[in-house]
């Protein structure tokens, strides 16, 4: 068994901040990250909702996602319809067991979504099965596909209008970057609907 050596939670902090530096260094990352944030505020002003997903961690970014903006982020203010589609375990199950585990979150889509609901799809990889099958699903149902990824978008790239590839093949890093641009549009749909509240 290894020794932990003194300064291995600074480096790991600096493999963080390096990450999210990166990011911020891209012109072209900042930009299609508010793009996607006009995009929600738009979704929301015409009466549609947000659905959320992905596995594993990324299953829980979803729910707090989904959990910022049913209840609140900074302001005191109306709730907003946002659904994360990992939480009902008996769906889960009944559509893992009858369907396959490739159908989990596409059946809850054709169950759930209308046309101009945003479907938010989360995945480090990119390759996620259960991922990619509802991103086709999302497209065929009219809805717009916002996908967090890590590296260079993995399959679910091509298959979302809209993806934010963090830059990075670390797991962790890219799980902590992408709940910083869930709070971002969190923040950013506040701003634009409630103002400071």
């Amino acid at each position: 068994m290894g020794e932990l050596q003194p300064g291995f939670a600074a480096h790991q902090f600096r493999q963080s901040v390096a990450v999210k530096q990166a990011m911020l260094d891209d012109p072209a990352q900042m930009t299609q990250i508010e793009a996607i944030c006009r995009l929600v505020v738009d979704a929301y002003k015409a009466g549609n909702k947000i659905l959320i997903a992905g596995n594993g961690g990324s299953a829980a970014d979803a729910q707090h996602i989904a959990a910022e903006f049913v209840a609140r982020f900074y302001a005191d203010r109306p709730a907003l319809p946002a659904l994360a589609l990992t939480t009902d375990s008996s769906v889960m199950t009944a559509v893992s067991n009858d369907f396959g585990y490739e159908s989990l979150f596409s059946r809850q889509l054709h169950a759930n979504a209308r046309p101009g609901d945003v479907f938010v799809a989360i995945s480090t990889s990119g390759n996620s099965p259960n991922i990619l099958h509802a991103l086709e699903t999302a497209n065929t149902l009219g809805l717009l596909s916002i996908g967090l990824s890590g590296s260079h978008g993995g399959k679910m790239r091509g298959r979302c209008e809209h993806c934010i590839c963090i830059p990075s093949d670390d797991t962790p890093r890219i799980q902590e970057a992408h709940i910083t641009v869930g709070h971002i549009l969190c923040w950013a749909v506040e701003q634009a609907l409630f103002g400071d509240g």
